[in-house]
């Protein structure tokens, strides 16, 4: 005979079943067995296998990527070298100034006096404009106090640094104090986003050139004229530049900007990043005249 009056425990089990266990017998023994990664390397590898599952978008997975070799590096990796740092001489005219704030594109300065060495702040780009409206003014009251840090310095704590303290600039000193480079928040951010654009060298095996959705090729500024000629069946010269980002700043007499396009042979290379004085990537199309020859052809 059952019993009519039933316990309140067996009466709250029936409200409060406990959740089923939807996994199956073979997935709960390769958790046991596999319970996580246990490096950067396998973590690194647990994306990839995420990546393949259509468990994250491949841009996602390259990204977080970066974010996880980014905690190795330092602020003497991914720095822009002294020599080719733009620096402004606090002694120079006004004019002088504006031309070079206007010909690099930069937001931010450092100044030096005397020697590169020496310096003595940094100066906002748009601080110049007060210049212009108050020529009484001196430079030296614009300055802002520079920021130093050591090459050896983490990248994960210089971004903090970074966004604490809203000075996205800072001068990199070696271990016995003398200027090594500068580093700037959109150095420390490109290590990220850099990641994306080795994976795409690698998925196309060219060294520094690859493919674009549309057609197009993105080609790293230091890639070899030769590797150029080779891809596009092209004849650039190969006697006074070993890099194809030598040759179109030679053919412009200056380094390009961001955004500006350069005609070399058939080819058009539009400036698609820069970084420390130099062309990181181009965008290349073929010259409308050459696509149409290629087509008729």
């Amino acid at each position: 005979m059952s019993d009519p009056h039933p316990s309140r425990s067996s009466r709250g089990a029936d409200k409060h079943p406990a959740p089923a266990d939807k996994r199956g017998l073979f997935e709960r023994l390769m958790e046991f067995m596999s319970p996580g990664p246990d490096s950067k390397d396998e973590l690194i590898s647990t994306l990839a296998d995420a990546e393949n599952r259509e468990l994250i978008a491949p841009e996602s997975r390259m990204m977080l990527e970066g974010v996880i070799r980014m905690a190795d590096l330092t602020a003497g990796d991914a720095m822009v070298a002294a020599p080719r740092m733009d620096l402004l001489d606090i002694e120079s005219p006004y004019d002088e100034l504006l031309a070079l704030v206007i010909g690099t594109g930069h937001s931010r300065f450092p100044v030096f006096e005397g020697q590169r060495e020496n310096i003595v702040g940094t100066l906002m780009a748009k601080d110049l404009l007060k210049l212009q409206r108050a020529p009484e003014l001196n430079l030296r009251t614009l300055l802002r106090p520079a920021v130093f840090v050591p090459e050896s310095k983490g990248l994960n704590e210089l971004l903090r640094d970074f966004r604490s303290n809203r000075n996205h600039l800072a001068i990199v000193i070696d271990e016995f104090g003398n200027t090594a480079g500068l580093i700037t928040i959109e150095d420390v951010l490109e290590e990220i986003v850099g990641e994306i654009e080795d994976e795409f060298d690698e998925k196309d095996g060219e060294s520094g050139i690859y493919t674009l959705a549309d057609g197009s090729h993105r080609v790293a500024g230091d890639t070899t004229i030769e590797a150029v000629n080779e891809s596009f069946g092209e004849v650039l010269p190969l006697d006074d530049f070993d890099t194809i980002g030598g040759l179109v700043a030679q053919e412009m007499g200056r380094v390009p900007r961001r955004g500006e396009a350069v005609p070399v042979g058939s080819l058009i290379f539009t400036v698609m990043l820069t970084r420390g004085g130099a062309v990181r990537w181009f965008k290349v199309t073929r010259a409308p005249e050459a696509a149409v020859g290629e087509d008729g052809a």
